[in-house]
């Protein structure tokens, strides 16, 4: 009998634990109730931080017409459309930083997280480390990562964003 009280109270702590864990967590939105306003959450926000000095690589004209048409596509609402436009322009500039981070906006704004997390940390690998598009690219992966549950790494990218804002060097 004296094992069987002893393990009794021990049982009796876990459930009521179980259940006092159970009853103080907050559950998670549904991710088909969540939503990406990719100008709220990410350009305008990046814009600010980002105002000043911009680094950007020149375009071929047929990339510049394609972004053209995924810009269109975009405000249609099509974003299937967008990203075939823009996955055309970078078969064309392979390395062009501005067009990883508008796919990675793309995938962001149709829940794929992941991808949008690569094509972001992408144009961030070869893009300026500084500037709006810096921001951007923070932002998005801020917004993919808490998307796919990771709050600490969602907080450490909107940090990182805010260190993109352009500062004068030194002398000037």
């Amino acid at each position: 009998m004296k094992v069987m009280f002893t393990k009794l109270p021990i049982i009796t702590l876990l459930i009521l634990s179980v259940m006092l864990i159970a009853c103080s967590s907050q559950q998670p939105v549904p991710i088909q109730e969540r939503s990406v306003d990719i100008e709220q959450q990410v350009r305008q926000p990046a814009e600010v931080e980002g105002a000043g000095l911009q680094v950007r690589p020149l375009q071929n004209p047929g990339v510049r017409e394609l972004v053209s048409q995924a810009d269109q596509a975009e405000q249609n609402n099509n974003l299937e459309q967008a990203g075939i436009f823009l996955e055309r322009a970078l078969r064309i500039q392979t390395r062009d930083p501005e067009l990883l981070q508008r796919i990675a906006e793309i995938k962001l704004q149709q829940s794929s997280y992941e991808q949008a997390l690569n094509y972001a940390s992408r144009s961030y690998d070869v893009g300026p480390k500084v500037g709006e598009l810096c921001s951007r690219n923070w932002r998005t992966i801020g917004v993919s990562r808490e998307f796919l549950d990771d709050i600490a790494g969602a907080e450490e990218a909107r940090q990182r964003s805010i260190t993109c804002a352009a500062k004068k060097p030194e002398g000037f």
